[in-house]
């Protein structure tokens, strides 16, 4: 094999083991960031993973709303008219919740199947409702 030939080959060689990594590095951190919806019928059957970012939707049960320790800690039941979850989040709720509302929910699953939200996200209007909670509510029905 001549220099040059030999010198073509170590610079293809070099470009497929760097694409490779790029590709393999995308996928890690794309797997990473991947959230599945969860019903809270799934979660009670432990269907849904304990400690990995998932999203819970549902309605808001009725009289379920209250703050155990008078601060922005919030404790309400989630259900998709089946089985309900305990969800806690910490911090200012969407002006647009409230009991008997759709919500989603981004957080964790603890040891208790207590879901420890970071985010909850109400419908924006009348007509709304995200489609994985529709979707879930249909089938509970």
């Amino acid at each position: 094999m001549t220099p040059k030939r030999r010198q073509r080959l170590m610079l293809i060689i070099v470009m497929v083991v760097g694409v490779s990594i790029a590709v393999g590095l995308i996928l890690k951190a794309f797997n990473q960031n991947l959230m599945y919806f969860y019903t809270t019928t799934e979660v009670k059957e432990g269907i849904a993973p304990q400690g990995q970012m998932i999203r819970l939707g549902g309605l808001v049960v009725e009289g379920s709303v209250n703050r155990p320790n008078n601060d922005v800690t919030i404790e309400f039941k989630l259900t998709d008219n089946q089985s309900k979850v305990t969800v806690l989040y910490s911090g200012i709720l969407p002006d647009l919740f409230r009991e008997g509302q759709g919500i989603l929910a981004h957080g964790r699953l603890n040891q208790k199947n207590i879901f420890i939200a970071d985010e909850v996200l109400a419908k924006h209007d009348e007509n709304y409702m995200p489609p994985e909670v529709a979707d879930s509510l249909q089938q509970a029905q």
